[in-house]
């Protein structure tokens, strides 16, 4: 498994991690009130599980399992999914932090933060396709064994 898998492997489990535990304290307030701002961190919830697990799992394994280019097992430009791992994570980050920073500083400032975690998950997914692309496309052209 490639080193880069790993990281986004690891990365996504973290998530899953945090995501069940903010889960798990957003039940527990309803049957037990802990604090009244614990209910502005549900969109948190979500994109952490959504986002951060679920995604960044699935474009790990992706990268992992997808056909190499050639004989030598090369993947494409590193790079290109390594800037995906960094986009999505940032996106996850700003849309988590958005609902929390909105209670503690108010609106003034912080709109932008969901459009930028929208346009960081979309340049994400740019990015992982232009990786992957010419890997699903080079597995289509190969000669047939006759």
């Amino acid at each position: 498994m490639p080193r880069l898998s790993q990281v986004m492997i690891r990365t996504a489990l973290i998530w899953l991690g945090v995501g069940f535990t903010l889960g798990g304290l957003l039940l527990w307030h309803q049957g037990v009130p802990l604090s009244p701002w614990l209910l502005t961190l549900r969109q948190a919830h979500v994109h952490m599980l959504l986002v951060g697990w679920t995604v960044q799992l699935a474009y790990g394994t992706a990268f992992w399992i997808f056909p190499r280019l050639d004989a030598r097992g090369t993947r494409g430009d590193v790079r290109l999914v390594w800037l995906c791992y960094g986009m999505l994570n940032g996106g996850v980050l700003l849309a988590a932090l958005y609902d929390l920073a909105r209670v503690l500083v108010g609106t003034g400032g912080i709109g932008v933060m969901p459009v930028l975690a929208g346009l960081l998950y979309l340049g994400a997914t740019i990015a992982f396709l232009v990786n992957a692309w010419p890997r699903v496309i080079s597995f289509r052209t190969l000669p047939r064994p006759e």
